[in-house]
Protein backbone atom coordinates (compact mmCIF):
# COMPACT_ATOMS: atom_id res chain seq x y z
CA UNK A 1 0.00 0.00 0.00
CA UNK A 2 1.26 3.41 -0.89
CA UNK A 3 1.62 5.59 2.22
CA UNK A 4 1.85 8.87 0.38
CA UNK A 5 -0.49 11.78 -0.01
CA UNK A 6 0.52 15.03 -1.52
CA UNK A 7 -0.74 18.31 -2.73
CA UNK A 8 0.00 19.36 -6.26
CA UNK A 9 1.46 22.85 -6.38
CA UNK A 10 -0.12 25.99 -5.07
CA UNK A 11 -3.90 25.82 -4.93
CA UNK A 12 -5.77 27.72 -7.63
CA UNK A 13 -7.89 30.69 -6.60
CA UNK A 14 -11.30 31.02 -8.21
CA UNK A 15 -13.75 33.74 -7.26
CA UNK A 16 -12.65 34.06 -3.64
CA UNK A 17 -12.17 30.32 -3.23
CA UNK A 18 -9.16 28.11 -2.74
CA UNK A 19 -9.00 24.52 -3.94
CA UNK A 20 -6.68 22.03 -2.25
CA UNK A 21 -6.30 18.87 -4.36
CA UNK A 22 -5.13 15.86 -2.33
CA UNK A 23 -4.14 12.40 -3.50
CA UNK A 24 -3.14 9.04 -2.11
CA UNK A 25 -3.72 7.99 1.48
CA UNK A 26 -4.47 10.61 4.12
CA UNK A 27 -3.33 8.95 7.32
CA UNK A 28 -1.39 9.59 10.52
CA UNK A 29 1.86 9.99 8.59
CA UNK A 30 0.70 12.58 6.07
CA UNK A 31 -2.07 14.40 7.93
CA UNK A 32 0.43 16.90 9.46
CA UNK A 33 1.38 18.10 5.96
CA UNK A 34 -2.30 18.28 4.99
CA UNK A 35 -2.98 20.33 8.13
CA UNK A 36 -0.09 22.66 7.28
CA UNK A 37 -1.41 23.18 3.73
CA UNK A 38 -4.91 23.81 5.03
CA UNK A 39 -3.66 26.26 7.66
CA UNK A 40 -1.70 28.21 5.02
CA UNK A 41 -4.89 28.57 3.01
CA UNK A 42 -7.04 29.37 6.05
CA UNK A 43 -4.65 32.17 7.06
CA UNK A 44 -5.77 34.01 3.90
CA UNK A 45 -9.42 33.66 4.99
CA UNK A 46 -10.93 32.60 1.65
CA UNK A 47 -14.71 32.84 1.26
CA UNK A 48 -14.68 29.17 0.26
CA UNK A 49 -12.12 26.47 0.83
CA UNK A 50 -12.65 23.37 -1.30
CA UNK A 51 -10.74 20.16 -0.56
CA UNK A 52 -10.70 18.00 -3.69
CA UNK A 53 -10.57 14.36 -2.56
CA UNK A 54 -11.12 12.83 -6.00
CA UNK A 55 -7.64 11.23 -5.99
CA UNK A 56 -7.69 10.16 -2.33
CA UNK A 57 -7.88 6.39 -1.92
CA UNK A 58 -8.07 6.21 1.91
CA UNK A 59 -8.48 8.48 4.91
CA UNK A 60 -8.07 7.52 8.57
CA UNK A 61 -9.13 9.20 11.80
CA UNK A 62 -6.10 11.52 11.76
CA UNK A 63 -7.03 12.70 8.27
CA UNK A 64 -10.66 13.15 9.30
CA UNK A 65 -9.54 15.14 12.35
CA UNK A 66 -7.46 17.44 10.13
CA UNK A 67 -10.51 18.13 7.96
CA UNK A 68 -12.79 18.70 10.96
CA UNK A 69 -10.31 21.12 12.52
CA UNK A 70 -9.97 23.03 9.25
CA UNK A 71 -13.75 23.19 8.82
CA UNK A 72 -14.13 24.64 12.32
CA UNK A 73 -11.52 27.32 11.62
CA UNK A 74 -13.09 28.30 8.29
CA UNK A 75 -16.60 28.43 9.72
CA UNK A 76 -15.21 30.38 12.69
CA UNK A 77 -14.46 33.37 10.47
CA UNK A 78 -17.63 32.96 8.40
CA UNK A 79 -16.22 31.05 5.41
CA UNK A 80 -17.44 27.86 3.81
CA UNK A 81 -15.49 24.59 3.95
CA UNK A 82 -16.45 22.16 1.18
CA UNK A 83 -15.36 18.67 0.21
CA UNK A 84 -15.49 17.37 -3.35
CA UNK A 85 -14.99 14.22 -5.38
CA UNK A 86 -15.12 11.48 -2.76
CA UNK A 87 -14.39 8.04 -4.21
CA UNK A 88 -16.71 5.28 -3.02
CA UNK A 89 -14.22 3.85 -0.50
CA UNK A 90 -13.62 7.27 1.03
CA UNK A 91 -17.33 8.14 0.94
CA UNK A 92 -18.13 4.98 2.94
CA UNK A 93 -15.68 6.08 5.66
CA UNK A 94 -17.51 9.42 5.89
CA UNK A 95 -20.88 7.62 5.99
CA UNK A 96 -19.85 5.11 8.66
CA UNK A 97 -18.55 7.94 10.86
CA UNK A 98 -21.65 10.03 9.97
CA UNK A 99 -19.38 12.85 8.84
CA UNK A 100 -21.27 12.92 5.55
CA UNK A 101 -23.92 14.76 7.62
CA UNK A 102 -21.38 17.25 8.98
CA UNK A 103 -19.46 18.24 5.85
CA UNK A 104 -20.86 19.83 2.71
CA UNK A 105 -19.89 17.29 0.05
CA UNK A 106 -20.07 17.83 -3.72
CA UNK A 107 -19.52 15.43 -6.64
CA UNK A 108 -16.60 17.53 -7.95
CA UNK A 109 -14.63 20.72 -7.23
CA UNK A 110 -16.43 22.67 -9.94
CA UNK A 111 -19.78 21.89 -8.32
CA UNK A 112 -18.45 23.03 -4.94
CA UNK A 113 -17.16 26.27 -6.46
CA UNK A 114 -20.56 26.95 -8.04
CA UNK A 115 -22.43 26.44 -4.77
Amino acid sequence: MKKDASTSGPPPRREGANVLPLKGEIDLHVSPSVTASLNDMIDKKPERLVVDLSQVTYIDSAGLAALIQAMQKVEGYGGRFLLAGLQETVRSIFEISRLDQVFQIFPDADGALRS
